[in-house]
């Protein structure tokens, strides 16, 4: 496989999961592939394989006889989707505040200055991608592979109701200063103190996403 030819579906795929994600898809439109391809001005073997990944990750449905749907957006699903990550950002926190190192911290301290440069310049796109760098670097820390994946699909599944939480504009507050508290928790090398912050972090965003929902 060519060098550009998979530089060519990461950006499909890459491009159509920002859509989604941004609500510039909303939830429940109707998609096709020669559409796809003509709006990304990618070939549509490249767009056909991103839609077929996110198919797989739950962002995309086929609906018999009418073609490619944006899923609808589900409080049953991000009800589903944030009690597992509760259980396993907790554990993932607890682990990472036992093993993290110099590395890490010094990784995760340049994310919250972003964070909160993003936040002031109200900047939701970086915030977005600030948001799953800071979650990616505690996994990273947590020195856990296989449930560094996990969490990776379950976070991009919830970032598009992240999205929408954000409409609440005192939610931006709230998010800074919760992870914050993990971080102060993993720095502080607290793994009990991270496993509550990083619950509390999920239990807040699946509270003040309901209303909205």
């Amino acid at each position: 496989m060519s060098k550009n030819y998979k530089s060519q579906r990461e950006g499909a795929y890459e491009e159509i999961k920002r859509r989604i994600i941004t609500l510039f898809y909303k939830p429940g439109s109707y998609l096709n592939e020669a559409m796809l391809s003509a709006d990304l001005e990618f070939g549509k073997t490249p767009v056909r394989q991103a839609i077929d990944q996110l198919r797989l990750e739950g962002m995309l449905d086929v609906m018999p006889r009418k073609g490619l749907i944006v899923r609808p957006i589900s409080f049953d699903e991000i009800t589903q989707i944030a009690n597992v990550r509760i259980v396993l950002e907790g554990y993932c926190a607890e682990l990472a505040a036992d093993r993290c190192n110099q590395e890490d911290i010094a990784r995760l301290t340049d994310i919250i200055e972003q964070l909160n440069t993003a936040a002031e310049a109200q900047d939701t796109d970086k915030l977005m991608e600030l948001d799953r760098d800071f979650h990616s670097a505690i996994s990273s820390a947590s020195k856990e592979q296989v449930l560094s994946e996990i969490l990776a699909g379950l976070h991009d599944r919830s970032l598009r109701f992240w999205f929408i939480s954000l409409s609440e504009k005192q939610q931006v507050g709230n998010i800074l200063n919760e992870h914050q508290a993990i971080f102060d928790a993993l720095r502080a090398r607290d793994p009990a103190a991270a496993r509550k912050a990083a619950e509390h972090h999920i239990k807040s965003f699946l509270k003040n996403i309901s209303p909205v929902i």
